[in-house]
């Protein structure tokens, strides 16, 4: 099943369903990052979420999660934009904790102490919105419904589904967001939550129904309208030009201590894991780029 998200919005406008598939995206980006097994589980679970979070966004706009806490992970950063594009990244991928309770300790993994901070560029060219809460049980889709309805006062409710073959790759990577709106309707609210409460297990249903069948069991009787539907797609951001912007941050001091202690700057780019290699007299072009001389 290709990776695609779905929208839809009951009839009478008052709530609003987004449901995805990714687990093509979901296993690349696991591969690049050579996640072990939990850390697999909360990357496929993170990127589900950004594709969700992503679809609510206008066009040209684009978002970053980050998911810090004191567990071996550290950290879990998920940037999505509005035309499909997911992407993440973990501090420590190949981290890992035993199980609880038979299932995926993602919470354990990440840590139950931290924070959540959701940054949106929404394209004005001024400085991105950040927003910051605490973690509140550390479950990814749980600590971003939290999000939304605190800190943006949209009621949400989120699910999230990721499960792995024998061979450890990523086999089902999807979920859904179900939003409130201003003029939500209380009745049908209240009949789309009940459906939420008797759905069957959500990796299973996303792997034999696709986000599709997620809409149908989630709306149920409620009349609703599909939206859109758009392909999901793993595309990274790193740029030669970013990297020499990042390699600047570091002073002209440091660029020529790179120069004579080495044989000059190389950088790993944390998302695709591309390294770019510039030379001692690409170090020159670029202090130069940067003071319009060599000398200090």
């Amino acid at each position: 099943m290709a990776d695609h998200l779905v929208r839809a919005l009951c009839l009478t406008g008052g709530v609003r369903i987004l449901a995805c598939t990714a687990a093509g995206l979901a296993e690349e980006i696991c591969s690049l990052q050579d996640t072990s097994a939990t850390a697999s589980i909360a990357m496929a679970r993170g990127l589900a979420a950004g594709a969700l979070m992503g679809a609510l966004l206008k066009e040209n706009q684009r978002l970053a999660l980050k998911f810090e806490g004191n567990g071996p992970l550290h950290k879990l950063i998920i940037e999505a934009e509005s035309d499909g594009v997911v992407r993440g990244c973990a501090a420590h991928p190949e981290a890992e904790v035993e199980p609880l309770n038979g299932s995926w300790n993602v919470a354990g993994l990440i840590g139950k102490a931290g924070f959540l901070t959701v940054t949106k560029d929404l394209g004005f060219g001024g400085d991105p919105y950040r927003g910051v809460v605490q973690l509140v049980s550390s479950e990814i889709g749980e600590d971003l419904a939290y999000y939304l309805t605190v800190s943006e006062q949209t009621p949400t409710a989120v699910g999230l589904g990721a499960s792995l073959d024998t061979e450890g790759h990523i086999a089902v990577c999807g979920g859904f967001l179900v939003q409130a709106l201003p003029q939500a309707d209380d009745e049908v609210l209240d009949a789309i939550m009940a459906n939420i409460n008797v759905l069957p297990p959500l990796s299973a249903l996303i792997e034999s129904s696709g986000p599709e069948g997620v809409l149908q069991l989630l709306f149920g009787d409620v009349p609703f309208t599909v939206l859109e539907s758009h392909p999901l797609v793993f595309r990274c951001g790193c740029r030669i030009d970013k990297i020499e912007r990042a390699l600047l941050t570091l002073g002209i001091a440091e660029l020529k201590n790179m120069q004579t202690e080495g044989d000059g700057a190389e950088v790993t780019c944390e998302f695709c894991r591309k390294t770019y290699r510039l030379d001692g007299r690409e170090l020159d072009l670029l202090i130069l780029k940067q003071t319009g001389s060599l000398e200090e």
